[in-house]
């Protein structure tokens, strides 16, 4: 049985935000299917197999701390 994964779901497999899997979407790149409602869900096992050149690196997160 297929596994299927909502956009958020997928997108934090893939490290991306939604608005990401939108944009491959549009540009053909990653076609979920459909539901009868129109939600999007990706196919687990092609999510996991998934990478993409534009797949951004891991963020950093960068503090500042001021001592006086």
């Amino acid at each position: 049985m297929i596994k299927y994964l909502t956009i958020g779901e997928a997108s934090e497999v893939l490290g991306v935000t939604p608005g990401t899997l939108r944009r491959w979407e549009s540009s053909g790149k990653l076609i979920p299917e459909r539901t009868q409602g129109g939600a999007r869900r990706y196919d687990a096992s092609k999510i996991s197999q998934t990478t993409f050149v534009d797949t951004p690196n891991p963020r950093k997160t960068i503090a500042y701390a001021r001592v006086s």
